[in-house]
């Protein structure tokens, strides 16, 4: 977004930055937090909310901040902010409710806790920008429907593979092209991955073993489709997505799929796996004009009826930034359903499980999820993978089988069983 470091500028040369606060200060939330410090002027990270303080502190430090306050309500956060001094809080209503804050990062990846923070920040009149594909992909129709009540913006992230295929959905737009296909390019889909196969490369890269096997597993890859298909309107071809492994260049996949089929289906969301080049994202298009199809061609596009275009890397972390920026300064979101979800993520058993079981939470040892078409879930009564942590099972499943509502008790009192009961309504 070129126009976003120009917009920025103009916020540093008038002393009057843009004001967000993180929450979540994991390994992502570790590097936003220095990217914005030490690479983003115009825009002024003021506070940090972790449950362990000790996590935040290192966030600070490791951007080269020396001096914070430790706060615990909104009212002693918004008073440290307006004297310029960074804060380090355990309570996320110490910023959603603070004065002087103009956005939230949500960057914890835990869908309960993520809907409270963006509840909260809603009802405080904030905008969030999400690096919690998880909660947008549970419960983001009713999180917009809030926000656009409250005259505010939830957006998902520039930079995550999900934000990165909006750009150029938007882009392809632009120019004319309508798109068919958004596809994300992993190196490894592995359904029983966990965090114990997975603790080696998670301690190599210093990330949590959870949420590196939700990489691995196909977990963060559902919900990441998901939420590009609410964003723009497409489902998935089938229950998981057609996953293709396919080691050649993305390019090639112009032949994979059939045209009138994406037409009438309003286009497909997908994965594949072992591509080049990667591990970024790309968008299958086409054009109706025979002049412009000329072009094209022209400039190495290739015949069609299906173009290519793609995006060799996403930068996470580095990007997200101007999302905050983009939301603040425009009002422009990176990305949100458009209204009723089209696919949502549901539960598959990862291994045998038992009646009276407790079922672990996301990257974890007993599920593993799967993209399914929103009418298929509702019609069958599916779970989804958000609301899974902490059912208790009523009954044996076997491995590969799709959990439901009646296979499970939920956990009392919960807002993210709340807000689907909201969504619901919303468009029943």
């Amino acid at each position: 977004m070129i126009i976003v470091d120009t917009a920025l500028a103009k916020r540093e040369a008038e002393g009057n930055p843009v004001r967000v606060a993180l929450v979540g200060a994991g390994f992502m939330g570790r590097g936003f937090v220095n990217q914005v410090v030490n690479s983003v002027p115009g825009m002024e990270l003021v506070a940090i909310v972790n449950r362990t303080r000790a996590n935040a502190e290192r966030a600070y430090t490791e951007a080269g901040v020396t001096e914070w306050e430790v706060t615990e309500d909104a009212q002693t956060t918004s008073k440290a902010i307006a004297n310029g001094v960074p804060v380090i809080t355990s309570n996320y209503e110490a910023v959603t409710q603070a004065e002087g804050i103009d956005a939230i990062v949500e960057a914890t990846g835990n869908v309960e806790y993520g809907a409270h923070v963006v509840t909260s920040a809603i009802d405080g009149g904030k905008h969030v920008v999400l690096l919690n594909a998880e909660v947008d992909g549970t419960v983001g129709s009713a999180l917009k429907a809030r926000a656009d009540a409250k005259g505010v913006i939830v957006t998902g992230c520039d930079g995550d593979q999900p934000g990165v295929q909006m750009n150029l959905v938007r882009f392809v737009k632009s120019i004319g092209l309508t798109p068919l296909v958004a596809g994300n390019i992993k190196g490894l889909q592995d359904e029983y991955r966990n965090p114990t196969t997975q603790e080696g490369f998670a301690k190599q890269w210093g990330q949590d073993p959870h949420m590196v096997t939700s990489f691995a597993d196909g977990t963060k890859i559902s919900f990441e489709q998901a939420i590009v298909a609410n964003a723009t309107g497409m489902t998935v071809e089938k229950r998981g997505m057609r996953g293709a492994d396919h080691r050649a260049h993305i390019d090639e996949l112009t032949k994979a799929y059939d045209v009138e089929e994406l037409k009438a289906a309003g286009g497909y969301v997908d994965y594949v796996v072992g591509s080049q080049p990667g591990p970024g994202v790309f968008v299958l298009a086409t054009h109706d004009d025979p002049k412009q199809k000329h072009y094209l061609n022209l400039y190495k596009l290739g015949e069609g009826p299906l173009y290519s275009f793609y995006t060799p890397y996403h930068l996470c972390h580095f990007e997200v930034p101007l999302s905050v920026a983009r939301a603040v300064l425009f009002n422009d979101a990176v990305m949100q359903p458009l209204g009723a979800p089209t696919v949502e993520v549901v539960a598959v058993a990862k291994r045998d499980l038992k009646a009276g079981q407790t079922i672990d939470g996301l990257g974890g040892y007993d599920t593993y999820s799967v993209a399914e078409k929103a009418s298929v879930t509702k019609d069958e009564n599916l779970l989804p993978m958000g609301v899974t942590e902490g059912c208790v099972l009523l009954r044996d499943v076997a491995k590969d089988e799709v959990l439901t509502y009646a296979d499970v008790t939920l956990p009392e009192g919960r807002l993210i069983d709340q807000l689907r009961i909201e969504q619901a309504n919303l468009f029943a």
